[in-house]
């Protein structure tokens, strides 16, 4: 799929790129023969050179909320996304690469190795895959996440311009505060991206109190110590003035107990912080949490007066962890 309309369009009349914006983001065309308003020698022409057929596998669970999908891009090589259906929103869990170069422990995508980066376009295929399975429903998706399959930062040009894509009005029209991105603490692009002046959200992948854990479950942490990820995030705050969530997937017996909390509470000393409790999804080694110790590491933060969220498993019986499906 190719999304750089003005290129194709660089010979037709101007108004024809409203008119194609309209047909594949907002009538949701799989065809180009369905979009009736363009000459049929453009029709060809587009259907020909830039096909809009989008090859997925469905995986939906038991309860409907949780919708994983395994998407075959142009070369064969395959990605993952999932839709997680709350009250008030639709949010997708979108891929930056084919695999991931960071290879954390607890994660399925890091056993796959990295292949390559996705496209701008690549990206933008899996929320236009999701607003067409919704068609019928007259519903969108409302919320992106940058949070699947790869490291969003080590793709960043891609990434932003896909951006650009989901935000225009007109076409997907969801807006940057409904986006957010997570990175495992690629410092370089938390500074650029304190640079864009897009009101984007902004997650760090955690995981750890300290240097010494951090390094044994995200090799990445090498490199980027929590000491210059926290300096890069609070310089970020300082530009934007925005909230930053950290991400803390909680693993039984491994970074969950009552003196881990308190040494959490300790690096979460800025009113513009907020953590973002996970509960496992089993990929391998690691178990999750129970829910009791959960309640009482969450408890620890509130006393010290930390914003504090709670989100609950989607997706277990569906293998809703990226990198679960294209693994097998």
């Amino acid at each position: 799929m190719f999304f750089n309309f003005e290129e194709i369009l660089k010979n037709e009349p101007k108004f024809r790129l409203q008119q194609i914006k309209q047909a594949v983001f907002c009538d949701l065309i799989e065809s180009w023969n369905e979009a009736r308003v363009l000459p049929k020698s453009l029709q060809e022409r587009l259907q020909k050179e830039f096909s809009l057929d989008i090859k997925a596998e469905v995986f939906e669970s038991d309860d409907k909320q949780t919708i994983k999908i395994l998407l075959e891009l142009k070369d064969g090589l395959k990605i993952e996304s999932v839709l997680m259906r709350y009250k008030d929103r639709n949010t997708v869990c979108v891929s930056s690469q084919i695999g991931c170069p960071l290879n954390c422990s607890f994660c399925a995508t890091g056993k796959l190795g990295f292949k390559r980066n996705l496209t701008s376009d690549e990206i933008v295929e899996q929320i236009l895959f999701f607003n067409r399975y919704f068609k019928v429903q007259k519903q969108r998706v409302s919320n992106v996440v940058f949070m699947g399959m790869g490291e969003p930062f080590l793709n960043y040009e891609n990434v932003m311009r896909a951006i650009r894509i989901l935000n225009d009005k007109d076409g997907l029209n969801i807006g940057v505060r409904k986006i957010s991105i997570s990175t495992a603490g690629i410092v370089e692009g938390i500074e650029k991206l304190a640079q864009e002046n897009i009101d984007i959200n902004l997650a760090i992948s955690l995981h750890a109190p300290n240097d010494e854990l951090r390094k044994k479950l995200m090799p990445v942490a090498q490199k980027y110590s929590i000491a210059e990820v926290l300096k890069a995030v609070d310089d970020y705050i300082k530009l934007t003035n925005r909230k930053v969530m950290f991400e803390y997937i909680m693993i039984k017996d491994v970074n969950d107990s009552e003196i881990q909390a308190e040494e959490l509470a300790r690096l979460m000393n800025h009113k513009l912080y907020m953590v973002n409790l996970i509960s496992y999804n089993p990929t391998g080694i690691f178990k999750a949490s129970s829910a009791e110790r959960i309640k009482s590491f969450k408890e620890i933060l509130e006393k010290h007066g930390i914003e504090v969220t709670q989100r609950y498993k989607f997706g277990k019986g569906i293998k809703a962890a990226c990198g679960q499906l294209a693994g097998e």
